[in-house]
């Protein structure tokens, strides 16, 4: 790694942390909150909306169900809050619903939940900032105009910040989350006090359009199911509770208490903004429709504000001040959001890679003792999804929650057994009172969201849902697969006892394009091995040039033996592949060591001027058995600068002083 590549890294992420410095990044609660909640919490900016969005396809007499709707969603958080304390108390791993299935139901039930999670971490990304764009698009139009731009550049600085660490992403995101609910409650009670208290007439700019319904005349089946999805839709404001039972490990002391101390706040805010919302959208009239075309009503110049935003207007009208502020910490809130799955995301990453069902590079923690290949691989897959789809929270959200739902169901029907499973041997009354109590609740959090998840399929697989499925049993595919070569690799190399028997005889080869002092150190450090057979072989691709080694060889006052391999198509690897090949089938019991001369540069623009031909031979001489690769490094002038300077050059900065051929 160059001076200037390391610099440029210190500067992104801050120095490095040691690993026994974990215990100082955990998070007191007041910067959990923000760090594992504002997901949960930010629903309030899309959720809501995607409720009326959802009942204005049967006209804007179907709003009077909104509330109904709300509180069916409100129910449903309050229990799945509630079920996800007794998860935090009894698996305070970090696990979370992954453990419990895998602990409960088995191995590929635990599969089937981190596929789930993976995918819905991905879309909570994708949906956050595609959602950030639109209302920051409410009132700046460059903005609404390049939405998968802003969107993808905001991805980019979280992942940035989030390289940085969880604490110091946590400290970095716990102003604009508390901002965020300070505006909110003061935009619910201020118009609130205004409409109730003062009688003023608060309307939104949307006040006295209609709808041009698609179907003004909805009747029985089909009306269940428009409400059935609206409700699919609301439920979009549980994703993030799962979050936290994945990121105790993140917690202080004591974690388990401070985790469901957190789940409760967390609870207690989302379900206090999300009623307030719809509730005041009522109040104020707000209209609001996929296109603009279904106004009816509504100027030929009208541009769409979101639902918060037109709220923002109607309640601060005469106070430009507090619509923008509420912009802004709205649009602050959904990119801080995502924030939720680049904490949750990389841990379960990790998890499945400790459990060999994910590359081993997820498990390791980087320089500032995050998950870095995770937070990477997690933001890649988001902006792939927002630029597919535009950045377009419609579309992306009929994709959204299946994944969460379903480790939902998996997560309390764990905790069914695991409950039954403790109180058959506690003997103890009041831990028997304390288990049964659990388990009801958990079993009240199996029927609510084990309904919402046949509610979801039912109104979002053709929608959109289906492509969500797919990825999930895709990932759950590969997962079974990278498992089985995992298990492959240990069979091979534990299970079978080494004979102990040695080779017969030592063959040398040093590959020798030159006559110069990377090829004389060969030489020598080969001839300091003790071979049975030493020779120098050279590959003859310029017959001037073989002819001009051979001369010099031979007035030199090396004793090795020089061997000439012809070559009339100028290559150099499938000759020395060939002749090394030939070795072993006449001494299959001899060792082949062959030696490369090499010697090491210091600056970028050194690497460029030499070839990969060494590098390709190595590379095909590590798949023949019997065969050892030894490489002689000489260090030039500029190498020696660079590591006095403690630059270290990745692998591909080693270059072959053998591909100098001719």
């Amino acid at each position: 790694m160059s001076k200037l590549t390391t610099a440029a890294k210190r500067v992104l992420l801050g120095r490095p942390f040691r690993s026994d410095a974990l215990g100082h990044t955990l998070l007191p609660k007041r910067i959990a909150l923000p760090v594992f909640a504002s997901d949960a919490m930010s629903s309030v900016a899309y959720a809501p909306e995607e409720i009326f969005l959802v009942l204005s396809v049967a006209g804007i007499s179907a709003y009077a169900y909104a509330p109904w709707v709300g509180l069916a969603v409100a129910f449903v958080m309050a229990v799945v809050v509630a079920s996800y304390r007794q998860n935090v108390h009894a698996y305070p791993s970090g696990g979370g619903d992954y453990e419990v299935a895998t602990t409960n139901l088995g191995p590929n039930a635990g599969l089937t939940v981190g596929s789930a999670l993976l995918v819905d971490y991905v879309l909570t990304v994708a949906v956050s900032m595609s959602s950030a764009a639109s209302n920051i698009g409410s009132a700046i139009p460059f903005v609404a105009t390049h939405k998968v731009l802003f969107a993808v550049a905001a991805i980019a600085i979280l992942t940035a910040v989030n390289l940085r660490g969880v604490r110091e992403s946590g400290a970095a995101f716990a102003v604009p989350t508390y901002l965020f609910m300070f505006g909110m409650f003061a935009m619910l009670i201020w118009g609130f006090l205004r409409i109730e208290v003062f009688g003023d007439d608060v309307r939104a700019e949307s006040f006295g359009f209609e709808l041009k319904a698609e179907d003004s005349h909805l009747y029985g089946i089909a009306f269940v199911f428009l409400i059935a999805r609206s409700f699919s839709s609301g439920c979009a404001a549980l994703t993030g509770v799962e979050a936290i039972s994945n990121g105790v490990p993140a917690f202080r002391k004591p974690k388990s208490r401070n985790a469901a101390t957190t789940l409760l706040l967390l609870g207690c805010i989302a379900i206090t903004l999300f009623l307030g919302m719809i509730v005041l959208t009522q109040k104020v009239g707000v209209v609001i429709a996929n296109d603009n075309s279904d106004l009816l009503g509504a100027p030929a110049d009208y541009d769409q504000k979101t639902l918060i935003a037109q709220l923002a207007h109607a309640v601060f009208s005469g106070f430009p001040a507090g619509f923008f502020f509420i912009t802004t910490v709205t649009a602050l809130i959904l990119v801080l959001a995502a924030n939720t799955a680049f904490n949750g995301f990389p841990v379960l990453g990790s998890i499945l890679a400790q459990d060999r069902y994910l590359p081993r590079q997820l498990h390791t923690r980087g320089d500032r003792l995050a998950f870095s290949n995770g937070i990477l691989f997690l933001s890649g897959a988001a902006v792939a999804f927002v630029v597919v789809f535009g950045a377009e929270v419609t579309k992306l959200i009929q994709l959204y929650i299946v994944g969460v739902f379903v480790s939902f169901v998996l997560s309390q029907t764990g905790m069914l057994r695991h409950w039954t499973r403790l109180l058959r041997t506690e003997t103890d009354p009041a831990q028997r009172a304390r288990m049964k109590r659990s388990r009801v609740i958990n079993a009240i959090g199996l029927s609510a969201t084990g309904t919402v998840l046949v509610i979801v399929l039912i109104t979002k697989f053709f929608a959109g849902a289906w492509i969500a499925i797919c990825t999930m049993v895709s990932i759950f595919v590969v997962m079974k697969l990278i498992r089985r070569h995992y298990d492959s690799v240990s069979r091979e190399l534990e299970e079978q006892e080494w004979d102990g028997v040695l080779p017969s005889r030592s063959h040398s080869i040093v590959l020798v394009s030159k006559l110069h002092l990377p090829t004389r150190r060969a030489l020598a450090y080969a001839r300091a091995t003790r071979p049975d057979t030493l020779e120098a072989v050279t590959v003859n691709v310029d017959e001037a040039d073989t002819r001009a080694l051979v001369r010099e060889w031979e007035r030199s006052d090396i004793t090795v033996p020089l061997k000439v391999i012809e070559s009339p198509y100028r290559e150099i690897t499938k000759p020395v592949l060939d002749y090394v090949k030939r070795v072993r089938r006449d001494s299959p019991r001899d060792v082949v060591t062959v030696f490369i001369p090499e010697y090491v540069v210091g600056h970028w623009w050194e690497q460029i001027l030499h070839n990969q031909s060494a590098l390709r031979l190595k590379g095909r001489l590590l798949f023949e058995p019997g065969v050892m690769v030894t490489s002689v490094p000489w260090q030039l002038t500029s190498s020696a600068k660079a590591r006095q300077a403690g630059v270290v050059y990745a692998p591909g900065a080693v270059r072959r002083g053998y591909e100098d051929q001719g």
